[in-house]
This record gives C-alpha cells, sequence and structure tokens, in this order.
C-alpha cells in the first residue's frame, strides 16, 4: 500500500511539473473584480478543450496547459463582451489580466456549448460530453465524473453535500423524481447537459418567501436526435451457475416531445439485480410532502407490516426480481399538466443467516443466543399515482395528487435457536394505502400571498402471524403465561391483527411582505387522525381446532392487571394551531424567527376505559443563515417538537411481535418534548473546485417513549412494554466531508460520528446506556478522457457500545479499488474489487471479499448492438457479516449470498 501511495504521489508530481499555469484578473471596465467568469482554453492545432475554469471572488482564474502549445483562450460572462487571446507556452508561467466590456446582445447559447461547465444565478449546467470517457452506460456513469457530485449504492445523488430531491428530464418529472430509477435506466449517450437547479421551488409565487436553499433538483436536458424519437434500450441475457440457469431481460424505453413523454422500464431477472426492492417501494412516497411537516408537531402512525428481513447490499442467498415501470406526462394547453406513474414489481428473495446475541447486563440472567435463520419472503406490490398541474395565469396555481399503493406480502422463516430449539415462523398481510393531495396558491398583489394546502390519508394493514415451537419445555413458562394449551405436541401459535389508519392534514399559509428584505406569515392548521387496532392471539390444537387462551396474571411481570390475548381499541389525535414567523434580511444574515401555539387533544378507548389528555403548548422554532460567498453559507436552526405516538403504544392487550418478543401497550403514556438544535456549514468553490460540507445536531428529549423488558428468568423470552423515560435522552451526531478536484484527479474524505445515551430498563434494573459510531470513508480517484481510471477507497467503522455492565466494540475494516478502461474506442473493461474484515479487537469475528467484472463490447459509438460479459462474486464468496447496536443486545450475523455468477447479455440500443 505504502509503495502504491508513493507511486501515485509520483505521478501526481510528474504531471503537475509537465504543464504551465495561466494565470491573472478578470474585472469590469470600472475595475470591480468578476467572480465565476467562465474561462475556456481551446488547443489551436487540435481545435479541442485543453482546459477550463471559473474566476474567485477577487476575480482570479488559473488554467494548466501543456508545454510548448498555441491555446485560444476565451473568457466570458453574463451581459458583457467576450474577450478572445492567444497564449503560447514554452517553460515559464504567465499572467494574464483582462478586462471585460458590457454588452447585452452576448450570445450566451454559444458559450453554453463550448464550456463544460457554465453558470447562470442559482443554475449551474455541465456539459456532459465534457466528462466522458466512453464507457459510460448509465445517468449515474456520467454523474459520477462531475466535480461535486455523488451517487450512492441507493442511487441517490448528491449535489455539493446536499441530497437531490427532484429530477427532471426535459422539464418534465421522471417517475416523480425519483433518483434510483433514473439513474439506473437513462443512458447516458441520450444525455446533452445536466442542470443542477440551487434553491428549487415548485411554486412561483412562493421563491421570494420561502427558504429553498437547501432544495435541489437536477434537470437532465437530452440530446436533439433523441427527442421526438424512442430511444433506449433492450436487454436479453443468460449464463450459468452452480447451481441454475440464469437469465435477464430488460427492455427501457423513452420518448420525449414538447407536449408528452412516456417512459417504460421493465426487469425480469434471477441473478441478483433487486432493482425496485421494498425498501425502495416504502421511500416512494409520491412526492407527498406532510402540510404540518414544520409546525412542531411529529406524529407517528405507526408500522404494521410484516417484520422483513433487511437485505445487505441487496445480497442474499437467492433473489428473483421483476419489473413494469411506466411514467407518463401530457401537456393538452400550456395552462394544464398532466402526469402519472404505474409500477409493478414482484420479488422473491432466500436468506439464509447465522446470528449471536450478546446481551448487555450479563447480572440479569439473559443468556446469549445464536440461531440459524433460513428465510423465504415474497413480495408484491402495485404503486399508481396520477397528478394535475394548473396554472390560468400568474397569480393562481393549483395542483392535486392521488396515490395508491397496494401489496402482497409473505415470509416464511424456519430457526433453531440455541435456548428455544426449533421455530417455525409465517406471516403474511395485504395491505394498501391511498393518498390525496390539494394545493392552491393565490398572489393577490406583490404584498400578499396566499396557499392553502391539505392532505389525506386512509390505509389498511392486516398482518398474520404464526409460530410453532416444537420445544415445548423451553417455552413452558411463556406458554403457561399467555395460558396455552400444554397437552399438544408443540405449541402452534397464531395472532390476526388489523390497524385501519384515517388522517386529515390541512393548513392555510398568508404571506405578507413589507419590503424587499422582510415578511411576516401566519399559518392557520390542523391535523385529525384516528385509528383502530384489532388483535387477537389463539393457538391451534393437534386436531385443527382453534382455542383461545386467557393470560395468567401471576405469571406475567408486575404491572399486569387483568392481562388480555386480544385488543380492540380507537385511538383519535386532534391539533388545532397558529403560527407566526417573520423573516427579514441584513447584510449577509436571513433570520427567521418564529412561533407555534397548539391546542392537542389525545384519546384512547378500550376495554370500557376511556383515557383523554388535552392541553396547549407553544412551540418556539428559529432559523439563521449565513451567506458568506456565493456558495458558502451557515446556518443555524433551533426547533422545539412534540412528538406523539401511534395506536400501537396504547394497546393494552397482549400482542406478539415475534417468537421471543410480547408487547404490551401503556394507555397512560405521554406525549414526549424535545430539543433540536443543528448548525451546518457548506461551501463549494468552482475556482479550486473544493467542496467542503459539515453538519451537526444535538437533540435532547424529555419523557421519550422508552421500552421496559422483562424477560423470563434464565430465557431470551421477553414482554416488553413501553413508558415515559424519567430521564432525559441525548443524542449527537456529526457528519462531514472534504472534497476537492485538481486537474484529472479527485480526493474525498468523509467523517460521520453518533453518539446516544439513555436510559433503558430491563427487569427492573435501570441502567445509562451510552453509544458512539464511528465512521470515516477516504476516496482517491482519476477521471482521464484517454487513460484507464482507477479509484482507491477505504472505511472504517468502529461501534463502540457501553451497555448495562457490558462494554462492546466491533471494528469493520473495508479496503475497495475500481478500475474502468475504455480500449481501442471499442472495448469497456471494468472491475470492482472489496475486502471487508470484522473484529471485536482482539480476534477476527469474519472477513470477506467480492471480485466483480465485465468486458463490454460495441464495435464503435454508433453501433446499434453492444455485447456484455459480466461476473459476478468471482471468489465464489459464500457469506458476509455485519454487526448492529440494539437497546440492549449486541448482534453479529453472518449472512449468505449468491455464489459465482457468469451471465453474457446483448444490448441493442435504439
Amino acid at each position: 500500500m505504502k509503495k502504491l501511495l508513493v507511486l501515485t504521489i509520483f505521478m501526481v508530481t510528474l504531471f503537475t511539473n509537465a504543464q504551465i499555469k495561466l494565470t491573472g484578473v478578470v474585472k469590469d471596465s470600472i475595475g470591480e473584480a468578476l467572480e465565476m467568469a467562465n474561462v475556456l482554453a481551446i488547443n489551436k492545432t487540435t481545435k479541442k478543450m485543453a482546459s477550463y475554469g471559473f474566476t474567485d471572488a477577487k476575480g482570479n482564474y488559473k488554467l494548466d496547459l501543456d508545454r510548448n502549445g498555441i491555446f485560444t483562450i476565451k473568457i466570458s460572462y453574463v451581459g458583457m463582451k467576450t474577450a478572445d487571446f492567444e497564449v503560447e507556452t514554452k517553460d515559464k508561467n504567465i499572467v494574464k489580466n483582462v478586462t471585460l466590456a458590457y454588452d447585452n446582445t452576448l450570445d450566451e447559447i454559444n458559450i453554453v456549448s463550448k464550456m463544460p461547465v457554465t453558470i447562470k444565478g442559482d443554475t449551474i449546467i455541465y456539459n456532459a460530453d465534457s466528462f466522458k470517457n466512453g464507457s459510460e452506460r448509465k445517468l449515474e456513469d456520467v454523474l459520477k465524473k462531475i466535480p461535486g457530485m455523488e451517487v450512492n449504492d441507493e442511487g441517490e445523488i448528491e449535489v455539493e453535500g446536499k441530497k437531490v430531491g427532484k429530477l427532471m428530464v426535459d422539464g418534465k418529472d421522471f417517475f416523480d423524481g425519483d433518483t434510483k430509477l433514473a439513474t439506473k435506466n437513462i443512458p447516458a449517450n441520450a444525455i446533452d447537459k445536466v442542470q443542477v437547479l440551487k434553491n428549487y421551488g415548485e411554486v412561483n409565487q412562493l421563491r421570494g418567501v420561502q427558504n429553498n436553499e437547501d432544495n435541489i433538483a437536477l434537470n437532465i436536458q437530452l440530446k436533439k436526435g433523441k427527442k421526438n424519437f424512442w430511444f433506449g434500450d433492450v436487454t436479453v441475457g443468460g449464463g450459468d451457475s452452480d447451481r441454475e440457469s440464469l437469465y435477464v431481460l430488460q427492455p427501457k424505453l423513452f420518448y420525449y416531445s414538447p407536449k408528452y413523454s412516456v417512459n417504460v422500464i421493465g426487469d425480469l431477472n434471477n441473478i441478483g439485480e433487486l432493482v425496485f426492492s421494498r425498501r425502495d417501494a416504502r421511500n416512494f412516497s409520491g412526492g407527498f410532502r406532510s402540510p404540518s411537516a414544520s409546525s412542531g408537531t411529529n406524529i407517528s402512525l405507526g408500522d404494521n407490516d410484516i417484520g422483513f428481513l433487511t437485505l445487505q447490499n441487496n445480497r442474499a442467498n437467492s433473489i428473483d426480481s421483476k419489473l413494469l415501470a411506466t411514467n407518463f406526462s401530457y401537456s393538452p394547453k400550456k395552462t394544464l399538466d398532466l402526469s402519472g406513474f404505474a409500477i409493478f414489481s414482484n420479488s422473491k428473495i432466500q436468506t439464509l443467516q447465522n446470528s449471536s446475541v450478546l446481551y448487555t447486563d450479563p447480572s440479569l440472567g439473559i443468556p446469549d443466543e445464536t440461531t440459524t435463520n433460513n428465510t423465504i419472503q415474497n413480495t408484491t406490490t402495485s404503486l399508481f399515482k396520477l397528478s394535475a398541474n394548473y396554472k390560468p395565469d400568474v397569480n393562481n396555481q393549483l395542483d392535486y395528487d392521488f396515490y395508491a399503493r397496494t401489496s402482497t406480502d409473505s415470509q416464511d422463516q424456519d430457526f433453531f435457536s440455541s435456548n428455544l430449539g426449533v421455530i417455525k415462523q409465517e406471516q403474511s398481510g395485504t395491505p394498501f394505502s391511498i393518498n390525496q393531495n390539494f394545493n392552491y396558491y393565490y398572489t393577490l398583489n406583490e404584498k400578499n400571498i396566499f396557499a392553502f394546502s391539505a392532505q389525506s390519508l386512509i390505509q389498511d394493514e392486516d398482518p398474520l402471524y404464526n409460530a410453532i415451537l416444537e420445544d415445548k419445555a423451553s417455552y413452558s413458562n411463556t406458554g403457561d403465561a399467555l395460558g396455552l394449551d400444554n397437552l399438544q405436541t408443540g405449541y402452534n401459535i397464531n395472532q390476526g391483527k388489523r390497524v385501519k389508519t384515517g388522517q386529515i392534514d390541512a393548513k392555510l399559509d398568508y404571506w405578507n411582505v413589507l419590503n424587499d428584505k422582510s415578511n411576516i406569515n401566519f399559518t392557520l392548521g390542523t391535523i385529525y387522525s384516528k385509528q383502530s387496532f384489532d388483535s387477537d392471539i389463539f393457538q391451534r390444537l393437534d386436531d385443527g381446532s382453534e382455542f383461545n387462551p386467557t393470560p395468567v396474571e401471576s405469571l406475567l411481570p408486575d404491572g399486569f392487571v387483568d392481562p388480555q390475548n386480544i385488543n380492540n381499541i380507537d385511538y383519535k389525535f386532534t391539533d388545532l394551531y397558529l403560527g407566526t414567523h417573520y423573516q427579514f434580511k441584513t447584510g449577509k444574515f436571513t433570520i427567521t424567527p418564529g412561533f407555534t401555539a397548539h391546542i392537542y387533544n389525545v384519546e384512547n378507548d378500550q376495554f370500557s376505559i376511556n383515557t383523554k389528555d388535552n392541553f396547549f403548548r407553544l412551540l418556539p422554532d428559529f432559523n439563521m443563515r449565513i451567506s458568506l460567498k456565493q456558495s458558502e453559507n451557515i446556518s443555524l436552526t433551533y426547533r422545539m417538537q412534540t412528538q406523539f405516538t401511534d395506536v400501537n403504544q396504547f394497546a393494552k392487550g397482549l400482542v406478539l411481535n415475534n417468537y421471543n418478543s410480547i408487547f404490551s401497550g401503556n394507555p397512560e403514556l405521554e406525549n414526549a418534548l424535545s430539543h433540536n438544535v443543528n448548525l451546518r456549514y457548506f461551501s463549494f468553490n468552482m475556482f479550486n473546485y473544493t467542496n467542503v460540507f459539515a453538519f451537526i445536531n444535538y437533540n435532547k428529549r424529555m419523557d421519550q417513549v422508552t421500552t421496559n423488558a422483562q424477560f423470563n428468568p434464565g430465557s431470551v423470552v421477553s414482554v416488553r412494554s413501553p413508558e415515559n423515560s424519567q430521564f432525559a435522552n441525548e443524542s449527537l451526531t456529526f457528519s462531514g466531508r472534504f472534497q476537492k478536484t485538481f486537474r484529472k484527479y479527485r480526493a474525498s474524505l468523509n467523517t460521520s460520528l453518533s453518539y446516544s445515551k439513555y436510559a433503558q430498563e430491563v427487569n427492573n434494573k435501570v441502567s445509562n446506556n451510552k453509544s458512539f459510531t464511528q465512521t470515516y470513508r477516504s476516496s482517491f480517484g482519476t477521471n482521464f478522457t484517454k487513460a484507464p481510471n482507477v479509484t482507491l477507497n477505504y472505511t472504517f467503522r468502529l461501534q463502540n457500545s457501553d451497555l448495562g455492565e457490558r462494554n462492546t466494540k466491533r471494528y469493520t475494516n473495508t479496503p475497495s479499488i475500481q478500475f474502468d478502461a475504455y480500449i481501442w474506442e471499442k472495448l469497456t473493461f471494468r472491475t470492482e474489487y472489496e475486502y471487508s474484515g470484522l473484529s471485536d479487537g482482539t480476534d477476527t469475528l469474519n472477513s470477506f471479499d467480492f471480485w466483480d467484472a465485465s468486458l463490454i463490447y460495441r464495435s464503435n459509438k454508433d453501433s446499434k448492438w453492444e455485447y456484455q460479459l459480466k461476473a459476478t462474486n468471482l471468489l465464489d464468496t459464500r457469506s458476509q457479516s455485519n454487526a448492529s447496536i440494539g437497546s440492549f443486545s449486541v448482534n453479529t450475523v453472518d449472512y449468505f449470498i449468491q455464489p459465482r455468477f457468469l451471465t453474457l447479455r446483448m444490448i441493442y440500443q435504439l
């Protein structure tokens, strides 16, 4: 590694010394420095771009040029005449100052077409071809080469440290702005320009009064030859492994015209490429944002899906995936836009894992546990959305959205527990939800602006649970407490559960613009939520009949009075609030203090007992932004919030969350109050392409809802119930990034720190727990247009938990290397190797490595046909490890994954 580092430094030094620096200052006719002026160098012999850059806040520019050459230099700035001059490089650096004259007739189109990067106000335009070397296939390949942009493993895009919230193609929403479907499917050869839209706001009327500095959108501009024609590609392939025959079919078709667009994405494969996971489906919210999200009220509706195991890096023992997705937009007239999408996905996943659970306090008598778990998951999800946007004039805008989600889920698990023996679990559910959203924006005049937003939700969840335990003896204490019939060959426990939710969230905003630097906002809003919860635990006997057991109060932990195996509860929540915020600007500061006054009503009705809680609360908030430079700012935010829980936490009857976890709610729960402070720093210097981002957040929660766990003596089976903690829970998180691009190299360092301190009660013993997780990521890579590119990455993670009387540490080291070569303008070779080691600081718990490679042939860049040979898991690694820290246990899991796969694919370009 040291030799490689020395060689890299030597190559960088050699490359640096082989070039000449052209520097200078760009000013206007009255001597004022011009920031963000475009500077372009064109080799006079080859007629190709040699270098480009921008001026900094003092008007300085800097270009690196090859020795012994003649270059045409073009310096341009919006609203001014372009300066052209020639320089001849020899062996000394050159200094050239430039003065630009004003010219309102400047033809910007010519400049934009030549410059790799152009800045116009809050919009940055990247010429995609300037960052391609021919090996790119999809949008993500292009974005990863653009300075300041990153695409993570989930397909999410970050620009200058901020997550992109919306993605469009030629100004039209692509699957409601979802970035993963875009980055993984839009072909690279169709992309002309990438527009970064900073301070993005979808409503013109509100741009002057709302704070959109954290909102970033991307607009992908297509090449002229891709408009008014179908484009895309179709992939067909097959292969073999030591387990089964492999197949893949992936049509990806696109059509764009000024009036309408259609996108069709399909995928059918059994090679482990999970193109649309359950996590993707859950995160695919349809673009809905709660109207009362910033009111200070945080209400949870709970999660009543079946407890699917989470995949690690989308790897599993077996994955079969199906996807059909279509997206459309249609503009019948200038004032009306219609759009929508339909997505159907199915996945069948088999996971096999070994787990080791270490409980935090040995003095409690809870035995550590090891398990083997073979799981088959099958889920079918359908998503549908229809949207309408109507703008009859500049003063009126109306939006309506309808979004529906349905799912059919099942999960079958075969467990072997070192404490409970053989267990079989089956879970299934058919949840659905319907969201509707209505927005109306009205501008009375330049001083008075109104906005109304309303959102409704109808949701129905019906998870079914079944657990069969063959070893009655190890489960006898729990079986007796539940009142089960112990004369059967084993325990066959079943539970039906039904949760229905209805919610309306609406608010009316009024802004009075006092002057150019200040405005005042008044908000009147309400949230009404109603949930019903029914559950029933029953036992299926050997003869097939059903038995309804009655829990035995004396065998349950203290505090259970008249326990029940059923639930029938109605829960209502109402919030009526009035808020006011005043925003003013002074110098570099934009300050927004405010508060919201709430009248809350919480009510639950169960077992003929009605519990109510009515109260008033004033929630202040504060935001201050300091604009140091055009792309450098600091923001400070404080917010007080009231946290309300969902119906599950109030339901008093016993509920089976798992074979070893029984839950009982608390009708007397109170709301929690939190103080949240965060400080953010951001800087993106286009002069030297340095991106710095830092974020620190402190959160303190009073009356936090925590879980009180009571374990049966000598058993891993627990009965858990929620309660309001008597101690304040605190957390502190920090994340930072430093990224610099110099010439054809990019280096970055990312840091993530998370510290939490909280109280946990187990078996009537309260412990003060601490958890500290540190993650450091470094990367260094090249971005050549002719030579092969290499990226070196290294990640180190330390998980340190001080829970109860046990301190546990887990170290993870993950170095990796990526290689990408475009050879003879016909072959693209890519390979990636990653090693990961998990240890406790003394011994290595597990280590594993992965090696993937692909070879792609295309006779020339305009060829319709492409052939790809792809190999995954070349080293035939069969498992990987992961460590996680819970409230009172530390888990280490070995996941078994797919073997070596080799596939041959043919790709036809439309």
